[in-house]
């Protein structure tokens, strides 16, 4: 089947995206002026955000762009489990090492500026 499964989840998971910062967005503008009505909120945000995922899904260049993307992603060759537990130990000790040092330039420092301020 392809990346045409995941072309057609992105559209699907864009909508719902969509519907929720749509329902966020109009719940903050009408509350400015007086209670929102949650129906109303909700179901112009599913409306426009079916509008707009469905204009965006039948445009051709939306859709081919969706595609090319999917296609690449199949091609990632992702690290392995033993692979992104090396590269997390890795971080770990790089930002250990990065805070011990900046705790001691900030100790140093702090030293040196009591000694100024006396």
């Amino acid at each position: 089947m392809g990346p045409n499964k995941y072309v057609h989840l992105m559209f699907a998971v864009g909508g719902l995206i969509l519907v929720f910062i749509l329902a966020k967005a109009g719940d903050w503008v009408w509350s400015l002026a007086a209670k929102p009505n949650d129906l109303a909120v909700n179901g112009g945000a599913v409306l426009l955000a079916g509008i707009g995922t469905y204009l965006a899904y039948r445009n051709e260049r939306v859709f081919a762009a969706a595609y090319d993307v999917a296609n690449e992603l199949e091609k990632v060759a992702w690290p392995s489990r033993k692979e992104t537990y090396a590269a997390t130990v890795v971080v770990m000790v790089t930002v250990t090492i990065a805070s011990i040092i900046t705790w001691g330039f900030d100790m140093l420092w702090g030293s040196l500026a009591n000694l100024v301020m006396r």
